[in-house]
């Protein structure tokens, strides 16, 4: 199972103007919420990943064909592998109304609406199950109407990512492994405020440059999804890969408003039953590659698994620093995180 996030530059701005156009002839009627739609109406659903990424094969293309099945006169076109740019310019294109729908991680999102990023904050969530119950719940509706009030963008499900774990050339089992380490964490806010709230020292090294990082010794570790592990070969530069699962990884939905307003009831309906119902698929796509590739690790001895991390100490850790760092909506959300087990 192969898996790759690095991101593609973005394509010439007449592919771009190809896309958008396609979105235009499907969106002159102007009509509201709820109104006739448009027949043959055609959405753009921009994503990062490569085309046999679990989020792709097991997701996005999934969408396409309910909706295709549907026969609500529409269609989703796919644009994997950044065809349409990075999160930065799809994410901007999506509020603009230039691109239908995206695929986006919370931290991504937060660069535009602060709140939505505690999503990917340290043990925000003890599990997928627990992550899928707070979306599902009362208690997610302010989180979302506020994103959808700054952004003009509706978030149609979260989907799961996978856990993110450590790897480093010893064992992390408890938070006091991290001492002098210098782990790589992406260069955002939330995961560098989960660096410190770990107990890490975080060192921002750009995703293209990991492996290098790594194998010269500029970094001394790294935590990813087991996938992303594998599919960029830091196995081969790692030693030892700890299950700390201190991120449940999520990555939400989302539709442009201007196209959510212009699509009928059925179409409304069509393509949010469409994302939910992929939910499930998606994520035992995620887990069995996650289960394939322990598997082969522990048959080749490619590295070693580390599975008596202590959870609970960063857990409690990561935990009481959010408490005492975060504020405002974030603190609310964040709170309301853990209310809802």
């Amino acid at each position: 199972m192969r898996t790759t996030l690095r991101w593609a530059a973005l394509l010439p701005l007449a592919a771009l103007t190809l896309a958008a156009c396609g979105n235009d002839t499907g969106n002159e009627s102007g009509g509201d919420s709820g109104g006739s739609g448009e027949a043959g109406l055609t959405l753009s659903f921009a994503n990062s990943y490569t085309e046999d990424h679990p989020h792709t094969r097991c997701g996005i293309d999934l969408v396409a064909e309910k909706v295709a099945d549907a026969d609500a006169g529409m269609t989703v076109e796919t644009f994997p592998n950044s065809q349409l740019g990075g999160n930065t310019e799809t994410f901007a294109s999506v509020m603009s109304g230039d691109i239908d729908m995206d695929v986006q991680g919370s931290a991504a999102l937060g660069s535009t609406y602060e709140p939505i990023g505690v999503f990917d904050a340290a043990y925000a969530f003890d599990d997928a199950d627990h992550l899928f119950g707070f979306f599902d719940s009362d208690a997610s509706d302010p989180l979302k109407d506020g994103f959808e009030e700054a952004t003009d963008t509706k978030i149609l499900d979260v989907w799961y990512f996978g856990d993110r774990h450590f790897t480093a050339n010893q064992p992390i089992r408890e938070p006091a492994d991290l001492d002098g380490l210098r782990m790589r964490f992406p260069d955002s806010p939330i995961y560098l405020s989960n660096a410190e709230a770990l107990g890490a020292d975080a060192t921002a090294v750009a995703f293209e440059e990991v492996y290098l990082a790594l194998q010269q010794g500029t970094v001394d570790g790294q935590e990813n999804p087991i996938p992303t592990i594998h599919s960029d070969n830091f196995d081969e530069v790692q030693s030892h890969i700890s299950l700390s699962s201190h991120q449940i990884g999520s990555q939400m939905i989302v539709v442009s408003g201007q196209t959510w307003d212009k699509l009928s009831t059925e179409q409304q309906e069509v393509l949010q039953r469409a994302v939910s119902e992929t939910r499930a698929e998606n994520r035992a796509c995620i887990e069995e590659a996650e289960a394939e590739i322990l598997d082969e690790w522990a048959a080749e001895g490619t590295i070693e698994v580390v599975d008596d991390v202590d959870v609970e100490a960063f857990r409690t850790q990561a935990r009481a620093y959010f408490r005492e760092n975060l504020d405002g909506r974030s603190l609310e959300f964040y709170e309301s995180f853990q209310q809802a087990q």
